[in-house]
């Protein structure tokens, strides 16, 4: 992986962690995810202009990743509702990577390496660590919470599938990014407005801060990811996004005060060794 592409991946992550220990720090509701994605259209819609456009072959992904994201942002917030971040955000990370580097396989023909496989497993299971070893000493929540979780394991793993094939097929990444977010906006923004327009306008000039950060910092995480896919194979981009993980164990601890032991800090290594093996197999 060039060392460009690894820079922009983890800076993503980190990015990643942030807004969504934001959302989380808000109680993690449903208003508050919406605030994010009208704030990222309302940012897409001023850059729009000044980016090239994406290429009329991609329009397809865009499509299917605006229904598939809005499938995440729901089961995302009903996660966050329903447990704690440090249990949630381990299942909807943690499982990913190794469906998506099943079905880049199989869709594009990008077989790993022994020491990518290495790296991804690596990655894969010491966030997975986080969360199974570390039941008995820490906060997992309700049971829908669990299921929350998991299920948008499996949208995660969808969208990067599409948003990579996308993003290829595009010839601006940025370009494909802003419109990606931008469509996203019309089902979810134009759904809060239509079930209560006053409140969620009420709930936005207490909270337009939500929108322009954590809009900004979705769209600039999610756009470094979309454009080192195009540098690199998705599977090995998708897995080290994930050390978002060590970022997000962080600021739960500093931030959202919940606890982190002794198996987390031991799960924690595992993902630095597992990122370690990506860059030196990819």
């Amino acid at each position: 992986m060039p060392t460009e592409a690894l820079l922009a991946v983890l800076a993503g992550a980190l990015l990643h962690a942030g807004w969504n220990t934001a959302l989380k720090a808000g109680g993690g509701s449903a208003s508050d995810a919406v605030l994010v994605v009208a704030g990222s259209a309302l940012i897409a819609l001023l850059m729009l202009p000044v980016v090239p456009a994406p290429a009329l072959a991609s329009a397809p992904c865009l499509g299917v990743t605006a229904v598939l994201h809005v499938a995440y942002y729901r089961l995302l917030t009903a996660a966050y509702r329903n447990g704690a971040m440090s249990h949630a955000y381990p299942l909807m990370r943690g499982t990913p990577p190794l469906l998506v580097a099943l079905c880049s396989g199989l869709l594009l023909g990008e077989g790993l390496s022994a020491g990518a496989w290495m790296g991804t497993l690596l990655v894969c299971g010491g966030i997975l660590g986080l969360t199974l070893l570390g039941r008995r000493s820490a906060p997992s929540g309700s049971w829908r919470g669990t299921a929350c979780a998991l299920a948008n394991a499996l949208v995660i793993a969808a969208y990067t599938v599409v948003d990579g094939i996308g993003v290829r097929l595009s010839g601006s990444a940025a370009g494909y990014t802003l419109w990606g977010f931008l469509l996203l906006s019309v089902p979810m923004v134009g759904g809060a407005l239509l079930r209560d327009a006053r409140g969620f306008l009420s709930h936005a000039r207490r909270r337009w801060m939500v929108a322009l950060a954590g809009g900004a910092a979705s769209i600039a995480s999610y756009g470094l990811a979309l454009w080192a896919m195009t540098l690199a194979p998705i599977a090995v981009v998708a897995a080290l996004r994930e050390t978002s993980i060590l970022f997000a164990m962080a600021l739960a601890a500093l931030v959202l005060k919940e606890r982190v032991g002794p198996v987390r800090l031991a799960s924690g290594a595992v993902i630095v060794l597992g990122a370690a093996s990506l860059r030196l197999a990819a």
